[in-house]
């Protein structure tokens, strides 16, 4: 962990800017963003850097302010299962500092990262002193609680397919006129299977079947969504 070097006005701004883009965070007065901001430090990790290991002690919460990480929980046979996928603008590690236990899952940078470290016991102390920011901590993990109940339906309900085009869907953007999701340098089959809950091969089946019946192209850069109600279709329970 590389603690980034900046002045307190940039700092303010910085963090600022990263609370501004998380839902039920945007909105709290500059009161309670500069608390956060006196006992927030920011890092920098490198693409492959674990942030924290399963298991770890739950000693600080944490905002994303730059990059993707992933979330992953590992079984005893190595097979890895992603519990989350996060880009700028998210808070993880929160749930096990406010549940009072260790980490639930290995959390690991895809990219160069910029991370901001808030020290546990403080901010728990500041959830008490600041109704509105307790309610906003509640709002978000509300909304992670939905996102764990979408992924239980997914991987109990949906086959590997209808999985594949819930997720193209969902990250899908118009380009030029053509819906695409972009693939990031690290999104190879492998990560893909991990966020899908399969292993390469299957996934690479799956991708072949959808092209083959003209939902998708998959390009070195992008996968192209072509029919994107038959995609809806195929992810319907």
């Amino acid at each position: 962990m590389n603690p980034i070097s900046t002045s307190n006005s940039e700092k303010a701004a910085r963090l600022v800017k990263s609370l501004s883009k998380i839902r039920h965070f945007d909105s709290l007065s500059s009161e309670i963003i500069g608390r956060i901001c006196s006992i927030a430090t920011l890092h920098h990790f490198k693409a492959g850097q674990v942030i924290y290991l399963e298991g770890d002690l739950a000693d600080k919460i944490y905002i994303l302010d730059h990059g993707w990480i992933k979330a992953t929980r590992l079984s005893l046979q190595g097979r890895e299962q992603a519990m989350l996928f996060l880009e700028s603008g998210e808070i993880f590690g929160d749930i096990a500092v406010l549940s009072g236990t260790t980490y639930p899952g290995t959390v690991t940078a895809l990219e160069e990262v910029d991370v901001w470290s808030i020290p546990a016991q403080e901010f728990l102390q500041l959830i008490q002193e600041s109704p509105p920011l307790a309610m906003a901590t509640i709002r978000h993990l509300s909304d992670r609680v939905l996102h764990y109940i979408k992924l239980v339906e997914d991987l109990s309900l949906r086959d590997v397919e209808g999985r594949l085009a819930n997720t193209l869907l969902q990250h899908a953007e118009f380009v030029d006129g053509t819906l695409i999701v972009r693939r990031r340098q690290w999104t190879t089959f492998d990560e893909m299977a991990v966020r899908l809950g399969t292993v390469r091969d299957v996934l690479g089946r799956a991708l072949k079947k959808l092209e083959a019946e003209g939902m998708i192209r998959v390009d070195r850069e992008s996968i192209q969504l072509l029919d994107p109600k038959g995609l809806a279709n195929r992810g319907k329970l």
